[in-house]
């Protein structure tokens, strides 16, 4: 494992050495170098220009996985549970997924106006389809003997659910969320291109117009960064929450 992560850093530094040597021969309009992507970066960090777009794109970000996961979870539970409301609302929340996010963008920022609510409501909205399909599958998909015992022993369907159903399918409902996690900094940047004065994807397209490139991609390494940070926090979050499940197993 020591040896992959090795590699995996001098096949960074490969890329960026690559990186730098190609930028040398061309502008900055087109290909700015890390070198002036870094300096960019600092500056922008340093004066504090960076801090209230990072806080407001993360706080979108947070809010927006809070809500669409929560949603998620408690309906996808509710129709794995319940065959009736499974079929009476999938063809719903399929149709909701299939019209493209960036479409709905300028009518949520009409309904909720241009401030955090409409980001939010969008980012929650991308969030919402990973928890509630994984949810949907983690409980429909128990293993029968275990759902046997607990009928044997007269277990309500609410215990079943809560000892049985939830802790089996925890894996696949955790994999949901690592999927939102990635999702809900797309869903907080297409709100802030759409309509915003605030937040790193606002950065994006005023540096467009501003033909600042090295600013451009400074925005998308942070944005990367807080993606990856969110990621590796739910991953971490993930292995503590599976630990007794996975004691359990090998009993």
């Amino acid at each position: 494992m020591k040896h992959v992560k090795f590699y995996s850093f001098l096949l960074l530094i490969l890329l960026l050495v690559s990186w730098e040597m190609i930028a040398g021969s061309m502008s900055e309009l087109v290909l700015p170098a890390p070198s002036v992507i870094f300096i960019t970066l600092l500056d922008g960090i340093q004066s504090g220009y960076f801090m209230p777009h990072i806080i407001r794109t993360t706080t979108e970000i947070l809010l927006g996985l809070f809500f669409g996961g929560l949603f998620g979870f408690i309906i996808g539970i509710l129709m794995g549970e319940s065959e009736f409301l499974r079929k009476l609302l999938f063809p719903y929340v399929i149709a909701s997924q299939a019209v493209p996010k960036l479409a709905l963008a300028p009518l949520f920022i009409l309904w909720f106006g241009f401030d955090i609510t409409s980001k939010v409501v969008i980012t929650a909205l991308i969030c919402f389809f990973p928890l509630l399909e994984n949810t949907v599958t983690a409980i429909q998909h128990v293993d029968k003997q275990k759902a046997d015992l607990f009928r044997m022993l007269k277990a309500s369907r609410w215990q079943t659910l809560i000892h049985l159903k939830i802790p089996a399918g925890l894996p696949g409902i955790l994999a949901g969320l690592r999927v939102a996690v990635v999702l809900a900094v797309v869903g907080a940047v297409v709100g802030e291109f759409i309509g915003g004065s605030e937040g790193l994807g606002a950065v994006i397209i005023a540096s467009q117009g501003m033909m600042d490139t090295p600013l451009m991609f400074a925005s998308l390494l942070l944005l990367t960064f807080i993606g990856m940070l969110l990621y590796q926090v739910i991953t971490i979050l993930e292995k503590r929450w599976l630990k007794p499940y996975m004691k359990e197993t090998k009993k």
